[in-house]
Order: C-alpha cells, then structure tokens, then sequence
C-alpha cells in the first residue's frame, strides 16, 4: 500500500505565492510519475501539472508560466510552487502518484487534498 501526504494550502491574496508538497511512502519499486490536479468549488477535479520519470512535465494551459512543477526523488516528493496566484486558482489540491510496485504492475493512487484559497 502506498501513502501520500500533502501539506502546504493554505488562504493567500491575490498575486501571492504557495507551495505544495506531496510525500510518497510505503511499498514503492518505483515512481513513474507525480502530479497534481485540482477541484473548483462545483466543477468537476481537472488536470494542474505532471512531471513523468524522466522528468518530462506537463501544464494545464490555465497555469503555465505561473506554476511549476518539481521532483525530489530521493524523497519520493513532488512539489508545486505556486506564483502570481489568481482567485480562480482556489480549488482543492489533490495530489496523484503513478507507482509501479513490487509485482511490477502500475497502480495510481491520490493524495487527501488540501485546500487553496485565493482572496483579497
């Protein structure tokens, strides 16, 4: 079984900055990818950020040049720094881990979720 706990919501204003954590633990061969997604109050989770093994990342276009996403592999830890923060950001933050356990099979797991909340 695999664990992942995220920390680092949190309220901030407009144009402010927050950083996310998301720490992978348990029976883990391997890690082929972390990510995060969110969900807006009434909207449906949607796609933030990826970073794959190889360290190849992917953006939602809503977020690119303001969010980036980054990898501690040593730690089993995927960040997400959070910049020129918008009111349209605040969601729930939901991290997403791609493991490849012990059997060699992939499984995906996700986070708690933490808040973000973006208001003047």
């Amino acid at each position: 079984q695999v664990q992942l706990v995220e920390s680092g919501g949190g309220l901030v204003q407009p144009g402010g900055s927050l950083r996310l954590s998301c720490a992978a633990s348990g029976s883990i061969f391997s890690i082929a990818a972390m990510g995060w997604y969110r969900q807006p109050p009434g909207k449906q989770r949607e796609f933030v950020a990826r970073m794959a093994s190889g360290e190849t990342t992917n953006y939602a276009d809503s977020v690119k040049g303001r969010f980036t996403i980054s990898r501690d592999n040593a730690k089993n830890t995927v960040y997400l720094q959070m910049n020129s923060l918008k009111p349209e950001d605040t969601a729930v933050y939901y991290c997403h881990a791609r493991i490849t356990a012990w059997d060699k099979n992939q499984y995906d797991y996700w986070g708690q979720g933490t808040q973000v909340t973006v208001s003047s």
